[in-house]
């Protein structure tokens, strides 16, 4: 099989396509001949080495925490899942930028009818985010007023169609080049945050969901309504700044949840959530995982990992 490896932490050029031994399914596992994995920021956070020490990794290994793909094998525990399947999941914290991978079952669902095999290579993490920040953690109720910073990116993309889906009213941030679409995708007001301070025009939100952090996430304690909420993804809220507003602050780590993602696929299957994405081949990784990292992405970077 073929595989993107890291020997060592640093920038993307330490990404290497190398061919290593096939892998085989424990009694637990599903084996699954990959079709995409998409790009994701823990994927460079990691490859950095900023997170060597909460998430400590054997060198050399293959990054890549989402693939999609057909079921190869199964261990004799796997009951879900029959070779041929078309399957997709978040797998874990590495694996995916390989034309192989493993996952156990709980992990995975089947694939949605309306995207290609490929496509849904992008989902499950962003994906499942959006969902576990908007469903979990902000509770958002329908007629709810919801501010999400970095609508343009792959998690941000979701959760505004997750919230418009959940009746909510939804206030995105994002460069003037991406206000169509996210308007596209549900959002009802949008705001260049090159222009404008987004807090000179918003107020009474009942949730934030941070995908940005900083100065971002500090500016956004005075927008929320007292008994609201601040969601982040990307960096724990100052809990003295939350108590002084009246707010819960409120970080996460995204959850593998197979159900979570069954659900998720039924939506695209009913046309109410859809992926822009761009692909681009397992051999041009360095490229597309520096693409990734300079951040303005718009939707998912792919690797489509048989070219």
């Amino acid at each position: 099989m073929k595989a993107i490896q890291v020997a060592h932490y640093g920038q993307a050029e330490a990404l290497e396509l190398k061919e290593v031994p096939d892998l085989s399914p424990n009694d637990d596992q599903v084996l699954i001949n990959v079709a995409g994995s998409g790009i994701n920021p823990i994927d460079w956070k990691i490859l950095s080495g900023s997170m060597k020490q909460f998430i400590p990794l054997p060198l050399p290994y293959t990054p890549g925490v989402e693939v999609s793909g057909t079921v190869a094998a199964v261990g004799k525990n796997v009951i879900d899942f029959v070779v041929g399947d078309q399957v997709f999941g978040f797998i874990g914290i590495v694996g995916g930028y390989a034309t192989q991978a493993l996952s156990t079952a709980d992990r995975l669902a089947h694939l949605p009818t309306n995207l290609s095999l490929l496509q849904a290579g992008g989902v499950p993490a962003a994906a499942l985010t959006a969902w576990q920040a908007l469903h979990e953690h902000a509770a958002l109720q329908t007629g709810q007023k919801v501010l999400i910073h970095g609508g343009a990116g792959g998690v941000g993309s979701f959760a505004i169609q997750l919230a418009h889906l959940a009746g909510a009213y939804v206030i995105a941030t994002s460069s003037a080049k991406n206000h169509d679409y996210l308007r596209s995708l549900g959002a009802d007001e949008v705001i260049d945050y090159t222009l404008a301070r987004f807090e000179d025009s918003v107020a009474d939100v009942d949730a934030v969901i941070d995908l940005v952090g900083g100065e971002t996430q500090a500016r956004s304690w005075s927008v929320i309504k007292r008994g609201g909420v601040l969601v982040s993804s990307v960096s724990a809220p100052d809990t003295e700044m939350a108590r002084a507003y009246g707010v819960s602050g409120k970080n996460f780590a995204t959850r593998s949840d197979g159900r979570q993602l069954a659900e998720i696929a039924a939506l695209f299957t009913a046309g109410k959530l859809q992926l822009q994405a761009q692909v681009l081949p397992l051999t041009e990784v360095v490229d597309a995982v520096k693409q990734s990292w300079a951040g303005h992405t718009r939707g998912k970077i792919i690797l489509d990992v048989n070219r």
